[in-house]
């Protein structure tokens, strides 16, 4: 059944029985000095170097090999070919999965149904080109006559996130002070977006308000919504930064395209990462996974793959319709790490659950103050964390510690257990050049590839989110009920109840 019906799962799952107990981060480290070099990986890019260090991670040499040979055995390589062939792959809606075609940047031809999609793409790239430059240089007016200063982008989820993901300050204006021009980015709000034109026509600021993406570009059934930032979907981005930083992001992720198609599995950031998390979702039982970046302007990071982490894998019928019998995708969660320091690592520290975790930081700040003095704070914060959470702190250090402060007795002896780390948390450390609209699209190609071979590990479809379209189908039948002050009998007796309460207490 999916899976753990592979016998190189069987065979790593007799392995995690009867020696995962044994794997010790810090005495792995003390044993190897050679350890970090076995277990990073260091990719050169056109915009700099990226390393991959998954050394502080429960594994050996062992079993990475058992991961490796499972990826294989169930087909990681054979389904990725599948997918940048424009195969159907999203077989629930008899879909292609290509959003790999949209930042194509190597125009090589891509075959969906027997027509090369790419002449469409860069069409409509084009558009948005001469759009974003019309618009940026002033030379497109608003109903008034006036330059564009300002666009609100109206979206739901990912259409909403893509926004606030990949620009670096707020986009969204408040109606009132708004000038000339709202941007409809999905499908999904267009209610939305004639509701909020409704209610913002009388700000004597809003004059126009513009154009609905998926009239004005094509809107191909390959590319899911949460994929879309590299279509016409992210033409809010490329009026913010620019089409060239905008090309630039395209440029990152096909760069991670052809990494993860070309490279072998072992040298592989997305697979090894997906395996990673496969290691602990299903033999360690996790139940989360953090992304932590050190970096403010990826201060929704997390955020963005949220939704494109646990609405690809929030599955649990696998390919053939069976119920699968182990997990699936983990809640993903986190916050930049300066804040998390304060708030949450708490748990990660000495909770009881295991939370593999991410963590991320550019090696040049976008504003290097006082000769790089906060950026090299910030950098020691990031290695203090890693190497804490692998360490731990044993129960002689804490001692020795405490004594060094003075303390002794009986109130030593009290305070001691609080001061024990155990330690032996894992963690993937990923250091970049820097910051840039190529970096962040190799980042978000890559988070991309991880989940579509943890998909492929589990046997599910990433590519549907039927989970998402009940609410929707409720939420239609349960409008036209909150019209009037009747008493509605038509559910279960919660919603009827707070269906009951509602009404009472609107106005």
């Amino acid at each position: 059944m999916g899976l753990t019906s592979d016998p190189n799962y069987r065979k790593l799952e007799q392995w995690y029985k009867s020696s995962a107990g044994n794997l010790n981060m810090r005495q792995m480290f003390g044993a190897d000095p050679d350890r970090f070099n076995k277990f990073s990986l260091q990719m050169t890019t056109d915009d700099g170097d990226i390393l991959l260090d998954y050394s502080k991670n429960l594994i050996n040499e062992e079993v990475m090999r058992m991961l490796f040979d499972m990826a294989r055995s169930v087909g990681v390589e054979a389904a990725r070919e599948k997918m940048f062939a424009g195969e159907k792959i999203n077989f629930t809606e008899g879909r292609a999965v290509l959003h790999t075609a949209l930042r194509n940047r190597s125009n090589t031809p891509i075959m969906v149904d027997g027509k090369d999609v790419m002449p469409d793409v860069n069409g409509v790239l084009e558009q948005m080109k001469g759009f974003c430059h019309k618009v940026r240089s002033g030379e497109w007016k608003g109903f008034s006559g006036k330059a564009i200063t300002d666009v609100v982008n109206v979206g739901i989820g990912g259409s909403d996130l893509v926004s606030l993901t990949f620009t670096t300050q707020e986009t969204i204006t408040n109606a009132e002070t708004a000038k000339e021009w709202f941007l409809q980015a999905a499908k999904d709000t267009s209610a939305v977006a004639k509701h909020f034109v409704a209610l913002s026509t009388n700000a004597p600021k809003v004059k126009d308000f513009g154009i609905d993406t998926n009239n004005m570009f094509e809107f191909w059934d390959w590319v899911g919504g949460r994929y879309s930032l590299w279509s016409a979907i992210g033409l809010s981005i490329a009026l913010h930064i620019g089409f060239d930083n905008f090309e630039q992001l395209l440029a990152g992720a096909h760069w991670m395209d052809n990494h993860f198609r070309s490279a072998p599995l072992e040298q592989n950031a997305p697979v090894i990462l997906a395996l990673l998390g496969v290691w602990y979702v299903n033999f360690f039982q996790a139940e989360t996974h953090a992304l932590l970046p050190y970096d403010q302007y990826m201060h929704r990071f997390a955020a963005y793959f949220q939704q494109g982490d646990m609405e690809s894998n929030g599955k649990y019928i696998t390919k053939s319709g069976t119920r699968v019998n182990y997990h699936t995708g983990p809640i993903v969660w986190g916050e930049p790490g300066t804040n998390g320091q304060h708030a949450f690592y708490q748990l990660i520290h000495q909770g009881t659950r295991l939370i593999p975790a991410d963590f991320l930081i550019p090696a040049q700040s976008q504003h290097p103050i006082r000769d790089n003095l906060h950026h090299k704070i910030l950098m020691a914060n990031f290695l203090a964390q890693t190497e804490a959470l692998m360490r731990g702190k044993t129960p002689e250090e804490a001692k020795k510690e405490l004594q060094g402060s003075g303390l002794s007795g009986d109130a030593l002896e009290k305070l001691l257990p609080h001061k024990v780390f155990e330690g032996n948390k894992p963690s993937n450390s990923i250091i970049f050049k820097k910051l840039t609209p190529f970096m962040l699209g190799a980042f978000v190609a890559m988070y991309e590839h991880k989940i579509f071979v943890q998909g492929v590990m589990w046997d599910i479809n990433s590519y549907d989110q039927w989970g998402v379209e009940l609410g929707k189908q409720l939420a239609k039948k349960i409008e036209p009920e909150l019209q009037d002050d009747a008493e509605v009998h038509s559910h279960d007796s919660s919603t009827n109840g707070l269906i009951s309460f509602f009404k009472k207490n609107r106005s």
